[in-house]
């Protein structure tokens, strides 16, 4: 059988690059992606010496021609869709009243945007395939408000309203859309906005990643709308 195949965006490290080892060992050949060219070369050099079929395209997600890109490049090597992992993320740590316009643009751009418009680009590969599964990763701040992530909580917010709709949009053509939003996560990005919460009290990315393995493998009569995932030391149902 042709193998399955898989997109991660952010696979340079943490929850990404968790996610490709774990859907790489499940089989799945996979393409990947992330800003940092350097980076990706290790990661897929890494995946490459485990016998996992993969490719890796380097590319900002803030930059306006990087769908049409990422697009081409993965039509030149797959032509089937059956896993897209919308992880990339940015963030600055800030209250509202320093946010400035630039900052806010990049951060809508990578996290809502981005997202968007190449789950839009991609769409009809998956839809080829006969149905699929759409994996976005949000955040607890997709959900509640922290002090100095507002712009951060606006674009996860945004995630999980396109969510929602995408899912009602793509249920006829079987393609699940689900939504993991975990709190804080052991990634270098959560070290930068949450410095207060001591390395031993995150979440791993590997955690993450069994998480969506279960998502991409569970395809019966129940559907996985969200995921809400906290840390063992947080308090429950906040």
């Amino acid at each position: 059988m042709e193998k399955k195949v898989a997109f991660i965006t952010g696979a340079t490290g943490g929850i990404g690059r968790a996610t490709a080892s774990r859907l790489g060992n499940l089989g799945y050949a996979l393409f990947i992606t992330g800003r940092n060219e350097k980076k990706l070369n290790v990661v897929t050099g890494e995946l490459k010496a485990k016998g996992i079929s993969v490719d890796g395209y380097p590319a900002d997600l803030a930059e306006d021609t990087a769908i049409s890109r990422l697009k081409n490049a993965f039509a030149d090597k797959h032509d089937r869709l059956d896993v897209l992992v919308n992880n990339a993320g940015f963030a600055v740590s800030k209250p509202f009243g320093e946010v400035d316009p630039d900052e806010w643009d990049l951060i809508m751009k990578v996290n809502a945007r981005a997202p968007f418009f190449l789950t839009q680009a991609l769409v009809s590969m998956m839809k080829k395939t006969g149905g699929g599964a759409i994996v976005n990763i949000s955040s607890v701040t997709g959900r509640l408000g922290y002090p100095n992530q507002s712009a951060y909580g606006a674009s996860k917010h945004a995630m999980h309203g396109f969510s929602k709709v995408l899912a009602r949009e793509l249920q006829p053509h079987n393609i699940r859309v689900h939504v993991v939003a975990p709190g804080g996560v052991d990634t270098d990005l959560v070290k930068t906005m949450r410095p207060d919460i001591a390395g031993k009290d995150l979440m791993k990315p590997e955690e993450i990643a069994d998480i969506i393995a279960f998502l991409v493998g569970f395809d019966g009569n129940a559907v996985i709308d969200e995921i809400n995932v906290r840390r063992k030391t947080s308090r429950p149902w906040q």
